[in-house]
Formats: structure tokens, sequence, C-alpha cells
């Protein structure tokens, strides 16, 4: 069941990018904290209908603080990965982000002893190669076309080191985040998914709130949260990815989980083609096909 709850999280995570780039406003200096209260809110939301009132899972306020390293290196990576949105663009941004995998493999294979096969490490190369590979390729389409309409984009924005800085500790604080997760969830077996899924929603709601609360009260900035469409499309995709892959990073290796789930990348790359009206080149459908054919290797071993 892990590698179809990947998948669904590939596909959720990767719809929930293209509206975080909708829905990013770089005239608002306070858009990353209200995609962050969104993203709380709608988990808060699923924790209460779906956890309490559907499945009437009864919760241990003790795992909010078992689980809060956990929970803190997952908001944390996911709050600066939204403010760096304003300061890189997303194809130098999202290799970086997305090779977070590779973070948790190296943690599994030095702490835990993890080990793969040759086959199926040479999978796991060709999905953060092919996502890097897809990442250069939308940079070298963008800087073109910016190119031939003669725009000019401040270097600051592209190579600045404090730009450059937001994808790298996201990528260093998520790997982190999953390598905890398999070790809770996994090797430990602190508690039940549901229970450590519950607590990572439960502690995002809080931040969102508190985050709220600053807006309100003391940047006398209201938050409108019926009117952030786009944002608000992208917290629910997320926490429908996050619920499916609590699933996944709990029944199987991480090293091999870790990198399956960042391929989620080429799903925005193809929804941004359809909605935004963009062409994919046939270097494109290369590394997508690449990418997918490391996806079934994987899956192909655990069946």
């Amino acid at each position: 069941m892990w590698f179809a709850s990947a998948l669904i999280t590939i596909l959720a995570w990767g719809t929930a990018d293209l509206f975080y780039k909708k829905g990013n406003d770089s005239n608002d200096r306070h858009s990353a904290m209200k995609t962050t209260i969104m993203v709380g809110l709608v988990m808060g939301l699923h924790v209460l209908f779906y956890y309490v009132i559907y499945e009437g899972i009864r919760y241990d306020w003790h795992n909010l603080i078992l689980y809060l390293p956990v929970s803190a290196m997952y908001i944390l990576s996911m709050a600066i990965g939204y403010f760096g949105l304003r300061y890189i663009e997303v194809s130098i941004s999202s290799p970086i982000s997305n090779s977070s995998g590779a973070v948790t493999a190296v943690l599994g294979f030095l702490i835990m002893g993890n080990n793969v096969n040759g086959l199926q490490l040479v999978a796991i190369l060709m999905i953060l190669i092919g996502i890097l590979l897809l990442s250069i390729f939308e940079k070298e389409q963008d800087d073109a076309q910016l190119k031939a309409e003669g725009v000019t984009i401040d270097k600051k924005y592209r190579f600045g080191a404090i730009a450059i800085l937001f994808p790298i500790l996201y990528m260093i604080i998520d790997g982190m985040g999953t390598f905890l997760d398999s070790y809770y969830l996994e090797y430990r077996k602190l508690m039940p998914e549901d229970q450590a899924n519950m607590s990572y929603e439960l502690t995002f709601l809080i931040v969102a709130l508190v985050l709220w609360a600053y807006l309100e009260w003391w940047k006398k900035e209201p938050v409108f949260v019926f009117l952030e469409k786009d944002k608000g499309l992208a917290a629910i995709f997320e926490t429908l990815g996050q619920f499916f892959y609590v699933g996944a990073v709990s029944t199987k290796e991480a090293i091999i989980v870790a990198p399956l789930i960042s391929a989620y990348a080429i799903v925005s790359v193809i929804l941004g083609r359809i909605f935004l009206k963009e062409k994919l080149k046939a270097k494109h459908y290369l590394v997508i096909a690449a990418i997918m054919i490391g996806i079934m290797i994987l899956g192909f071993y655990d069946a």
C-alpha cells in the first residue's frame, strides 16, 4: 500500500505546488505568512472533521509534544519555502528543495544502516537527476523567453547568497524531518500513524492561529481566508498529500519513499503547462519518462 499512497501524495503535492505558485503575491510582504495560515487552518479542520468526528479517534495530547521535533522540521521547512518564493525562481529552488530525499537517504545509511540494491540505487538517482535536469530546462526556457522580450531580472533575486539559502535550508530541514518521521513511526514505533498525523496537523494549526493573531493584532493586516482561493486550494491539496504521505513513509524505508515522493515536481510542471498554456519540448518528455521509469522500478521491487 505504500506505493499507492506515495503516488497519491505525488499527485496531491504536485497540484499544491501549482497553486502555491499562483497564490504567491510578490507585492504582499505577508504572503508567505498567509499561505502558512491557510495550510494550518485546513489541516486543523481535517483533524476535527476526519479524525475526531468521522473516525472517532481519541487524541493523546502527550503525542503533540513527543512528535514536536518532526512537526517542527516540516513546518519550518515549508514556511521557509513559502518565503523563499519571493526571492528566487522556482526553477532554481525546486531541484534543491526536492533533493531533501538525498538528505534522508544519507542519514538513513549513516545512522540506521539502511541499504538498497544496485537497481534501486539507479532508480533513486534517475529520479533525483531527472528533477534537476527538468528544473534546468525550465530555467533555460525562461531565460530565453525573457531575453527575447528584452526583460532583465535583478541578479540578486536569482543568484544572491541569501536567496539560494532558502531552498538549501528547505532541503536540509525537510530531509531531517523525513528521517525523523521514519525513525518515529517505523523503527521506534512510538505512536500510530493517525496520532502522528494529528500531532503534525494540530501543531500546524497552532502555528497558523499564532501567525493570524500576529498579523491581525500586531501588524493590523487583515487576513480574509475565504478570499484566498489559490492559497486555500494549495492548502487542501497539501493536506491530502500529507494524509497519504504518513501512510507511505511509515510502511517502507525512507531511503526509498523520500526520493520517490520528491518526483511530485513533475506533476506541477505538467499542470503548469496545461493551465498556463505553456509548451513542453521533447527533452522535457524524455526526462519525465526517465523519472516515471524510476518510480516504476521502485514500485516493482516493493511488489
